[in-house]
């Protein structure tokens, strides 16, 4: 199982729901799973960064997830 935590500003279009838990091995079919339940996620997902165990990512889509892992999605800040 992976620990899915949404920032406070995705957890009107999931219902009230911030963690969730799915079987998942990589990035890139967690964010497919969220997708299908919900998929007014699309544009938070692609404007938010991604912590995997607290290490943040750029780019996720290859990272592979442990079991245990946690994924927390946050507001993306655009530096100037």
């Amino acid at each position: 199982m992976v620990r899915v935590v949404l920032a406070n500003a995705m957890v009107e279009v999931t219902g009230g729901q911030r963690q969730i838990d799915l079987r998942v091995s990589d990035f890139r079919e967690l964010t497919a799973q969220l997708l299908s339940r919900w998929p007014q996620l699309e544009g938070p997902l692609q404007r938010s960064a991604v912590a995997i165990d607290g290490q943040i990512y750029q780019d996720a889509f290859a990272e592979p997830l442990e079991p245990n892992s946690e994924v927390f999605f946050m507001p993306r800040i655009e530096g100037g």
